[in-house]
């Protein structure tokens, strides 16, 4: 019955990383809401692939940087499907300058989506998850490599990594779990759009397995962590690199 059916939240799910999130966790099993805030063409695409592959998926819009938009988000995938079982988050914006250029727009609007956006998230879904569910936070290697250029954009993930450590530690007398996956160079559109061929060759040479990663690598990562088999993990980053961090 679909009301047993286990229930995901993939912000920013209509494509990259958040496309190959929505469509593992569907293939595993759960319906997914496939939130977008603008791209609602993508979020139909999303969804109209999983409903090929026999699996359950809506694609609802909201603007998660605001706090109403993100708790009706909420609302309307327990209105939907009557549950809600596991929660990633995976909107967010990568802007790349040297603190000394970073403009105060540059600062909010990075801020706004990459840390006040998934502290709605978060404090919504500590209210409303169902007991054993699962969260999961899209964050970034640059916390760990401190490249020059990603001041403003490291910390923006450097406070929500706080944020998960110690929301895994409240959640977890209901045994919730929360943890963080990093990834490294992935291939989005949005990387092979904007990187010069010769940086990501740079990137990938310094992969020890030899490559960039794919969307679907991190998405095996977020799907093992929402599954019964990761009941064991909690307040963790986990690398997703390739070995490169």
């Amino acid at each position: 019955m679909e009301s047993e059916r286990r229930v995901a939240l993939v912000t920013g799910g209509s494509r990259g990383i958040g496309r190959a999130i929505a469509e593992r966790l569907a293939a595993a099993g759960s319906a997914v809401v496939v939130n977008y805030h603008l791209n609602g063409d993508a979020a139909t695409e999303t969804v109209e692939a999983i409903s090929r592959a026999g699996g359950v998926a809506v694609a609802m819009r909201g603007d998660v940087t605001d706090q109403a938009q993100a708790c009706a988000l909420f609302e309307s995938a327990e209105q939907r499907f009557g549950r809600l079982d596991t929660v990633v988050s995976n909107a967010g914006v990568a802007r790349f300058a040297p603190i000394a250029a970073t403009t105060d727009d540059d600062f909010e609007e990075t801020f706004a989506l990459n840390t006040r956006a998934t502290f709605f998230l978060l404090r919504e879904a500590a209210n409303r998850l169902r007991d054993n569910g699962r969260v999961v936070v899209i964050s970034s290697g640059v916390t760990l490599t401190h490249r020059t250029g990603t001041g403003v954009y490291g910390a923006s993930k450097a406070a929500v990594e706080h944020l998960v450590r110690v929301l895994a530690k409240e959640l977890g007398p209901r045994q919730i779990t929360v943890n963080s996956v990093l990834p490294g160079g992935t291939r989005t559109d949005a990387l092979l759009a904007n990187t010069p061929a010769a940086m990501l060759e740079r990137i990938a040479s310094e992969v020890p397995l030899g490559r960039l990663g794919t969307p679907d690598d991190i998405a095996e990562i977020v799907a093992f962590l929402a599954s019964p088999g990761g009941r064991w993990v909690t307040g963790q980053s986990i690398a997703a690199s390739g070995g490169a961090f």
